[in-house]
């Protein structure tokens, strides 16, 4: 599946992009140990080619049995992130998470808030969700500003939930329903651009 407006685009991972995953997740990383999961490894030894190569083998089965959306984000043709929508349940919840990273570099450019955005209008339209939730730290100001002007809507806080950046990290559950929405969510995010 490939997604795309303008100059982002959303595509499997892919394994040629193992060296430039490592690259661009060395790079950032203050920018991004501050929100990503406490691992007994150190950041280097996580973000190697191989370690990249175990979690896309780990994405890919996930998503064959629907399970997940895994998704690299490119940027003007260039990795610049990722996005995915995981833990799906089907049945009556039809529900999944939302979870992204971006490059540094392109952060505040509206890249990741349209990346989200065709990953949201993907999930709620052939894939048949019915919620996507994204679940944020209080402190990531930007991230909650993100998922607000895509329409997701606060819906409490869960104390202690994960265990983030070396410890059991407050966060606050948003949502977004296929009907709030109606337009989709990329309208929205369009709606927003200033001409």
């Amino acid at each position: 599946m490939r997604l795309a407006w303008g100059p982002v685009e959303l595509q499997p991972l892919r394994r040629s992009d193992a060296h430039e995953w490592t690259r661009l997740r060395m790079e950032n990383e203050a920018w991004l140990t501050p929100w990503e999961p406490s691992a007994g490894l150190a950041w280097s030894a996580r973000h190697t080619p191989g370690a990249y190569r175990v979690m896309r083998r780990a994405a890919a089965r996930r998503a064959r049995v629907g399970m997940s959306l895994p998704f690299a984000l490119r940027y003007e043709g260039r990795l610049a992130g990722q996005v995915t929508v995981d833990n799906i349940v089907r049945g009556a919840l039809r529900s999944g998470h939302l979870g992204y990273w971006v490059d540094s570099a392109v952060a505040g450019r509206g890249v990741t808030s349209l990346a989200v955005a065709l990953v949201c209008d993907h999930a709620f339209g052939p894939v048949g969700l019915h919620r996507l939730q994204a679940d944020i730290r209080p402190e990531n100001g930007r991230s909650r500003r993100l998922v607000e002007r895509l329409g997701f809507r606060q819906e409490g806080l869960l104390r202690g939930y994960l265990d983030i950046d070396g410890g059991w990290r407050d966060h606050l559950a948003y949502a977004l329903l296929a009907e709030d929405a109606p337009g989709g969510v990329l309208a929205r995010w369009r709606s927003r651009i200033p001409r």
